[in-house]
């Protein structure tokens, strides 16, 4: 510790004090006036850039980190926590640079290799994060937080045992280590042990009741079993992990759940998450409007022209337009929870979406005349989505389907680049990208086919709302809303699934589907081949 003066170093004492008992805020101050009088003083520099860090101060914190090496330019802590910083920036090659000149001045850094592990990891370079671990191992063999770290990149490569060996280890090593049980928990799932799942985090709640990350899990895997009743309950804790805590509306109007009475309210019911939560769980609209005074529903502008004939919709406005006056409201995802929602309750009634005739019509037009039966496909979704390395396919995979003697229609809007040479050498595959311009594009394309083949994305839930036949390709575990072990779904009576089996790859199910379909085409012959509109 730097020698200050006598007032400094009592300042700095009561600040290490503070931090200890959790008075981040109160350290953060008294830190700040140490450096105002001696701003060479390195640890109150150093402790100051840790508390703005862990206040969320991200960008403060890390000028406050280049302030400490400043000073001491070869401070290994420092050049590791300020690459923790720019990890959670976002910064991940800067921060694999701070963590490089850590180790540089300290090569056997634990803490260091770890960090390291985690933001190559994050950067998809998961063989080297998993040689970062064992280095750290060899620095520290009992390092639990290093084995929870690297459990979550061999959960990542689909090494699930392996994962589960390493939470098993962190937790021997440190039984009360919340983020382990749930790992542990998650990847537990992955193996479809859903029992231990929950077992798993039931442990992290014992632990840390009030953990919303566990919550949520949980909620997931009791809806993917089809446990709706404590499901949907516990799904409300998704508003306090996160990645949805920035989605949340604060508004001063109350929040409808469904015990109160509505009937003579008005009632803002709005969108949350991606379009297919949307498009799934705008059938509530009705069975709210019988109940309140006026619905209005907000949903984001790609979406707000396919809602306008909704059932029950008042009035329909796009995500950041000027709200009407509500007395209450709920989020889509929520609206299960207020209805009491069921397995055998699920408002399935459908088509409960259609495109405009107009719309129809034109794209009938842009199709041509029909001469054989007309199959639409789509590949692959968001690249953002958290589960989108399971969920999407490279089109070349799907190549076995266009044998059948159908004419075929892309319904990706965007191609990636893998992707794309593929389509320009696949003639059969017509492709319209930039032309489907919103969501009443893509219903009306869909309205003028007979089948479409969707992995788990906005397409399959389009189709399925529209009453039209659908073929969902699903991973091993798939997202809750697709449930287990059946190859129908409860949410839309013209979809049929098609599962991946243990060996989690596509090519069994992309087989089982080209046979299906050459199957459909035999028996009928340039007809349509579905049962929905």
């Amino acid at each position: 510790m730097n020698a200050g003066n006598p007032i400094s170093s009592d300042a700095f004492g009561q600040a290490i004090a503070a931090y200890r008992s959790g008075n981040l805020a109160e350290a953060e101050q008294l830190c700040q006036r140490i450096v105002l009088v001696q701003p060479n003083f390195f640890d109150a520099v150093h402790l100051l850039a840790l508390l703005q860090s862990l206040l969320g101060k991200k960008d403060a914190a890390l000028a406050s980190y280049d302030r400490a090496l400043a000073i001491r330019p070869d401070s290994a802590e420092a050049l590791s926590n300020r690459g923790v910083t720019l990890h959670e920036l976002g910064r991940c090659e800067e921060a694999l640079a701070s963590y490089d000149r850590a180790l540089k001045v300290r090569p056997a850094y634990a803490e260091a290799l770890s960090n390291r592990g985690l933001t190559l990891h994050q950067l998809g370079r998961f063989e080297e994060a998993l040689a970062s671990y064992e280095r750290a191992f060899d620095t520290r063999a009992d390092y639990a937080e290093a084995l929870c770290n690297r459990g979550l990149t061999l959960h990542e490569v689909g090494r699930f045992e392996d994962a589960l060996a390493s939470y098993d280890k962190a937790i021997a090593l440190q039984p009360r280590y919340v983020d382990a049980h749930l790992n542990r928990g998650n990847t537990l799932r992955e193996l479809g042990r859903f029992a231990e799942e929950l077992a798993s985090y039931a442990q992290a709640l014992e632990l840390q009741p009030n953990d919303a990350r566990v919550h949520y899990n949980e909620s997931l895997c009791r809806l993917l079993i089809g446990d709706f009743e404590c499901g949907w309950v516990k799904y409300e804790w998704r508003w306090q992990i996160e990645q949805l805590r920035a989605e949340k509306r604060n508004f001063s109007q109350p929040l409808w759940l469904g015990s109160d009475q509505i009937e003579n309210k008005v009632i803002l019911l709005h969108g949350e998450q991606g379009f297919g939560d949307v498009i799934q769980f705008c059938r509530y609209v009705p069975l709210v409007a019988e109940r309140a005074a006026r619905v209005i529903l907000e949903v984001s502008e790609p979406l707000r022209e396919l809602m306008d004939d909704l059932p029950g919709a008042s009035e329909i406005v796009a995500k950041g337009d000027r709200l009407p006056y509500f007395d209450v409201h709920c989020p889509l995802l929520s609206l299960p929870l207020a209805f009491k929602t069921r397995l055998a309750t699920i408002p399935c009634d459908t088509p409960y979406l259609h495109a405009p005739p107009q719309a129809v019509l034109r794209w009938s037009k842009r199709l041509g005349p029909r001469t054989r039966p007309r199959v639409g496909l789509a590949w692959s979704g968001r690249p953002t989505h958290k589960n989108d390395r399971n969920r999407s396919i490279k089109l070349s995979a799907l190549l076995p389907l266009l044998d059948s003697d159908a004419d075929f229609v892309s319904l990706q809007r965007d191609v990636r680049a893998d992707d794309v040479a593929v389509l320009n050498d696949r003639k059969r595959l017509i492709h319209f990208g930039d032309e489907l311009t919103n969501f009443t594009d893509t219903a009306a394309l869909i309205s003028n086919l007979d089948l479409v083949i969707s992995v788990d994305t906005s397409v399959a839930h389009v189709a399925g709302a529209l009453n039209k036949t659908v073929w969902v390709l699903l991973p091993f575990i798939p997202d809750w809303r697709w449930l287990l072990d059946r190859d129908d779904s409860p949410w839309y009576p013209s979809a049929r699934l098609f599962r991946q089996s243990t060996a989690r790859t596509w090519d069994d199910v992309i087989a089982t589907v080209a046979r299906s379909l050459r199957e459909l085409v035999q028996i009928r012959p340039g007809e349509s081949l579905g049962t929905g509109n």
